[in-house]
């Protein structure tokens, strides 16, 4: 049977994809996967109504709680009411400058959500775009993002997100959770993960605006083999062949095969093309 937390003062929006975690048994794996301690900097995304919250704060970390939802922006610290070291926020997630953030206050901060799912992929967007304002993340998402996230090449779920986070960051899936956690239930199963992020990226990345730019070519018609979907401005296709073949990789081969040495090999080889070419050398 599952164990209520806290009711909130506010019902779900529909507009702000809110599921609202009410089972304190996910809520205490989540906070144990997290492992919280005093003198770690968290931020919570989407407390909604404070399932995670509280206990995040009752170990001593400095909690930072997101809320977009005003009503439940001001509600949280009721449901906390000692915890000082709890701090809310009442912004949009995706708006909060979290580079300058962690400038400011010279801290890495740990994520710890449920987040909100109708804003997963842009979010970790930005925590990729800003990842060295981060120490990991702990977070509850769809499980086919999860899977996503964790697959291998050659399969359906293996795309440019996946190559991307694994470039950055260690992935590890942690445990799932059923639709009967939430109010409203979703009619989606989630998962909740672990992502650490890395030192240096696991494979060499001398240009990661063209490393982004050709693992997001390389998947953009799935269908196609990577001779006729690989568009790269400045480059002709027989240059891009060119690279392909010299970096031990068959034009024929789909770009959802390759793995992330390929990658690596195929962005540095088409950087070496690219620096050569007449109209780089012009400039």
């Amino acid at each position: 049977m599952v164990k209520k937390a806290l009711k909130g003062p506010a019902r779900a929006k529909k507009r702000l994809g809110q599921h609202f975690l009410v089972d304190r048994r996910t809520a205490a794996r989540i906070v144990a996967a997290a492992a919280p301690r005093e003198g770690d900097h968290i931020i919570e995304i989407g407390p909604g109504r404070g399932a995670l919250t509280c206990a995040l704060a009752a170990s001593g970390a400095q909690v930072l709680a997101v809320e977009a939802d005003a009503e439940l922006a001001a509600a949280l610290p009721l449901l906390c009411p000692h915890a000082k070291n709890l701090e809310v926020m009442a912004a949009d997630a995706l708006d909060l400058p979290y580079a300058e953030l962690a400038r400011r206050r010279r801290v890495r901060f740990r994520v710890v959500s449920n987040l909100p799912y109708n804003i997963t992929g842009p979010l970790l967007a930005r925590f990729l775009d800003e990842r060295r304002a981060f120490v990991d993340f702990i977070l509850m998402v769809q499980k086919e993002v999860a899977a996503r996230l964790a697959a291998k090449p050659s399969t359906r779920e293996y795309g440019a997100l996946t190559v991307l986070i694994a470039t950055w960051m260690d992935v590890e899936p942690l445990f799932h959770v059923g639709p009967e956690a939430f109010r409203p239930r979703p009619r989606v199963d989630s998962t909740v993960l672990r992502l650490r992020v890395l030192q240096t990226p696991r494979v060499p990345v001398a240009d990661e605006t063209l490393y982004r730019r050709v693992v997001r070519a390389a998947f953009a018609h799935r269908r196609k083999t990577l001779r006729n979907c690989l568009v790269l401005p400045g480059l002709r296709r027989d240059e891009i062949v060119e690279a392909l073949v010299s970096s031990d990789i068959d034009p024929s081969r789909r770009g959802e095969t390759l793995t992330l040495e390929e990658f690596s090999r195929l962005a540095r080889r088409i950087q070496e093309l690219d620096q050569r070419s007449p109209a780089r050398q012009s400039h």
